[in-house]
């Protein structure tokens, strides 16, 4: 009776349809850009860093590099996000800058820290992309408070910041969702009045851009406010969020 219920068995499994192999969904992948054609910030390891662990921690991972020979449209076909890290300076040739302008076309997310705006002065679209070009900023590191804000008016409370803080060529608000501001009686050589918007958000050209002011000093990127910020930026870029 054994050997029948074996052979009865294996006839009725064999007849059973086989279940389809389960594929895993690779993880998105963001690029890290770090290359400087001007000043260079001794922070860019430690961004590098920062951005990787987070990134890995949104079951996404995140490559780095300083070759802009990379940025080909096959190439950049591989990643969801684009990070310029306080790049300097001229860092695109054309072809490299129609790559970049055909991802993000293509739905692909952009953000930038820190210096991404003082990058490509002569290249327009990606001053749009980002949102504003840095003007100057006051010497040293400064301390002052960033105050969030949602829909045009500051939510939540303030918190303190000590960085080098940026001024830019235009207040880019009405052209970018601006997500916080700093507070520029708090520090020496501010030059944006009581609008000072010092990170943004906003969809252009078909994809995503995000970009934050903060992040020439490397303790910066220990500040859990700031690490924050970056988790809602990587989210808002790659699509996986609508909130900044």
């Amino acid at each position: 009776m054994t050997a029948i219920r074996l052979f009865l068995s294996a006839f009725l499994l064999a007849g059973l349809p086989c279940a389809a192999p389960v594929v895993a969904t690779p993880p998105d992948r963001i690029l890290v850009f770090t290359k400087t054609a001007k000043f260079r910030h001794e922070s860019i390891p430690v961004a590098v860093a920062t951005l990787q662990r987070i990134a890995t921690a949104e079951g996404m991972v995140a490559d780095h590099t300083e070759d802009a020979s990379t940025f080909t449209t096959a190439h950049l076909a591989r990643y969801r996000v684009v990070v310029f890290a306080s790049t300097t300076g001229d860092v695109l040739d054309d072809a490299q800058q129609a790559a970049l302008e055909g991802f993000v076309r293509n739905g692909g997310g952009f953000v930038g820290v820190h210096a991404a705006a003082d990058t490509e002065y002569d290249w327009p679209w990606y001053g749009q992309l980002v949102g504003e070009h840095f003007q100057d900023h006051p010497p040293g590191l400064q301390s002052t408070h960033v105050q969030p804000e949602h829909g045009g008016k500051p939510v939540g409370e303030r918190w303190p910041i000590t960085d080098e803080l940026y001024n830019y060529r235009a207040n880019p608000r009405g052209r970018v969702r601006v997500i916080a501001t700093v507070d520029e009686r708090g520090y020496d050589g501010g030059l944006m009045g009581d609008d000072h918007p010092i990170a943004w958000c906003h969809a252009f050209d078909g994809g995503r851009s995000w970009y934050t002011g903060l992040g020439h000093d490397a303790p910066v990127y220990a500040d859990a406010n700031v690490i924050a910020q970056l988790v809602r930026g990587l989210r808002y870029a790659s699509g996986r969020s609508d909130d900044c």
